[in-house]
């Protein structure tokens, strides 16, 4: 299997408030940032789409589902928490088809070591149709800290994903 030519990323931004415009989605555009970094540091492209929802759970589900076929990553921001209306979690991990749990667990210990609060955080990431996703928190600064360790393996993850064989190449 080969790589696409140009990868195709969605970052969806779950928020109430910010979709009522009470304030400015900053989290979205700091993971557009990073992946833009990340693909401009290698030889790849990418195309990136940013969406800004409510904290809505079919909203949600029917843009995964078909984003599941069109992107190769997707990316949330919003509603991973434990409040009323964080249902980030609870919509994306039924509809997994793999689970990666190594690299949200990591993230949480290693945050939540100096930040207890850290370890309030449920996001997941895995698989879903075509696409690899990870959930993240909606701060900016836990944006930075997650995307700061999943860049670290997601060369790699997207070698895996496509079933390339690079394990000797490390």
């Amino acid at each position: 299997m080969n790589l696409p030519e140009k990868f195709e990323v969605l970052i969806i931004t779950l928020s109430d408030r910010a979709h009522r415009g009470e304030y400015e989605d900053l989290s979205g555009p700091k993971i557009k940032e990073k992946i833009t970094e990340f693909f401009s540091s290698g030889s790849w492209s990418c195309n990136i789409k940013l969406i800004l929802i409510p904290d809505d759970s079919a909203t949600l589900k029917d843009l995964l589902r078909s984003a599941g076929k069109n992107y190769n990553i997707i990316i949330t921001t919003g509603g991973t928490g434990i409040g009323p209306r964080d249902i980030t979690v609870e919509t994306v991990t039924p509809l997994l088809t793999k689970e990666i749990p190594g690299i949200m667990e990591f993230i949480r210990i290693k945050y939540g070591t100096e930040k207890p609060t850290a370890l309030l955080s449920r996001g997941v990431a895995g698989i879903i149709g075509k696409s690899l996703i990870y959930t993240l928190p909606g701060s900016v600064r836990a944006v930075e800290e997650y995307m700061s360790e999943i860049m670290k393996t997601l060369k790699h993850t997207i070698y895996m994903q496509f079933g390339i064989d690079k394990h000797t190449d490390n």
